[in-house]
C-alpha cells in the first residue's frame, strides 16, 4: 500500500470526520445514512467489483445481519452491541452456505441462483410473520439502542458509530486489495482459468470472497438496524440487491472509494429530484443513463482511467 493510497483514503475520513461537526441536521442525518448503506455497497464490490461475482442476491446478507441483530434485540432484549455481532455472524454463516452452493454455478447461472435464494429468503422473512413481522417489520425499543452510555439514537452518536464503521470498512477494503489475496480475486476477475493454471484454489478463493462480502454486508445490515431502529421485509427484497450494484457500478466497480461516492451520488440524485417532480425517478433514469454513456467505468473508475492510473 503506497504513501498516496494511504493518504487519499485517510483524507476522506477524515472529511467525513469533520463534517460531522459542519453539517446541518437534515444533511448530517443524510450522511449518516449514506456511511451505513456505503459499507453494504462495499462489501457488494469485494464480490463484484473485484472478484467479478455478479450477484443479484447481497440483500439477503443485509437482511441477515438486520434480522440477525433485530430479533434477538426485539425478542430477547439483547444489548445492541452483542446484538450486532449476533447479525455479523447470521450474515457471515448465510455467505458461506450460499458460496458452498451458488459457486458450483458461474455467470448468469450464478446471478440466476443468488437471486433464487435472495427471494427465498424474503419469503421465509414473509412465512414467519409472527415472528419478523413480515413487511409491517418492526422498531427496536429505544432502551436497547445504546451501547454503554452512548444512545444509539442520538444523532450525534449516530453519526459517529456510522463513520467508525464506514472508515473501518474503507480501510480495511483498501488493505484487502493491495494484500497479495485481493491481487489473486483481481486475477480471477479477469481470467479465471489462467489463475487455475498458475495454481490457485479459484474456488476456495471466491468462496472466500463472497464470505468476506457477505460478512460486510452483513455488518452494515445490522448497523442499520441499530442506528435506525427499524427491520423490515423491504429490505430483503431484489431491489435492495439491485441498489447495490447499482452504487457500486455508479461509484465504479473495482475501485475502493467508488461504492461511496456512488452511494452519496444516487442519494442526492433522488433528493434533488423530488424537488423538482413527482416523477423523480425518470429525472434519476436519464441521469444515470448519460452518465453510464459517457462515464462507462462509474465516477471514481473515470478518474483512475483519466487522471490516476493506479487509483485502487
Amino acid at each position: 500500500m503506497s504513501r498516496k493510497d494511504l493518504t487519499l483514503h485517510l483524507g476522506l475520513v477524515a472529511l467525513l470526520f469533520a463534517l460531522h461537526f459542519i453539517l446541518p441536521a437534515y444533511h448530517h442525518g443524510i450522511f449518516a445514512r449514506v456511511m451505513v448503506l456505503a459499507v453494504y455497497a462495499v462489501g457488494y464490490n469485494i464480490a463484484f467489483g473485484y472478484t467479478g461475482l455478479l450477484s443479484l442476491g447481497h440483500a439477503m446478507f443485509f437482511a441477515a445481519g438486520m434480522y440477525g441483530m433485530g430479533l434477538v434485540s426485539y425478542h430477547f432484549g439483547v444489548p445492541a452491541l452483542p446484538a450486532w455481532f449476533v447479525g455479523v455472524a447470521c450474515a457471515a454463516a448465510l455467505a458461506f452456505v450460499v458460496g458452498l452452493l451458488a459457486l458450483r454455478t458461474q455467470d448468469v447461472s450464478f446471478m440466476i441462483v443468488t437471486l433464487m435464494f435472495a427471494q427465498a429468503a424474503y419469503l421465509i422473512i414473509l412465512y414467519f410473520s409472527e415472528v419478523t413481522r413480515g413487511d409491517d417489520g418492526f422498531v427496536i425499543p429505544g432502551a436497547l439502542r445504546a451501547i454503554g452510555p452512548f444512545d444509539l439514537s442520538d444523532e450525534g452518536t449516530r453519526y459517529i458509530v456510522a463513520w467508525i464503521l464506514f472508515s473501518t470498512a474503507l480501510l480495511f477494503s483498501l488493505w484487502l486489495v493491495r494484500h497479495p489475496f485481493g491481487r489473486v480475486l483481481v486475477a480471477l476477475r479477469e481470467n479465471e482459468e489462467r489463475a487455475r493454471l498458475l495454481g490457485y484454489d479459484t474456488g476456495r478463493r471466491k468462496l472466500a470472497s463472497l464470505v468476506i462480502s457477505g460478512t460486510i454486508s452483513g455488518a452494515a445490515g445490522a448497523a442499520y438496524a441499530g442506528l435506525f431502529g427499524y427491520v423490515g421485509g423491504s429490505f430483503a427484497g431484489v431491489q435492495y440487491s439491485i441498489f447495490a450494484l447499482l452504487w457500486v457500478l455508479l461509484g465504479g466497480a473495482g475501485t475502493v472509494l467508488g461504492p461511496f461516492i456512488g452511494t452519496l451520488f444516487m442519494f442526492y440524485l433522488i433528493d434533488l429530484a423530488t424537488e423538482v417532480t413527482e416523477a423523480y425517478m425518470l429525472i434519476a433514469g436519464v441521469v444515470l443513463v448519460l452518465l453510464t454513456l459517457f462515464a462507462p467505468q462509474g465516477i471514481v473508475g473515470e478518474i483512475r482511467r483519466r487522471l490516476w492510473k493506479d487509483l485502487p
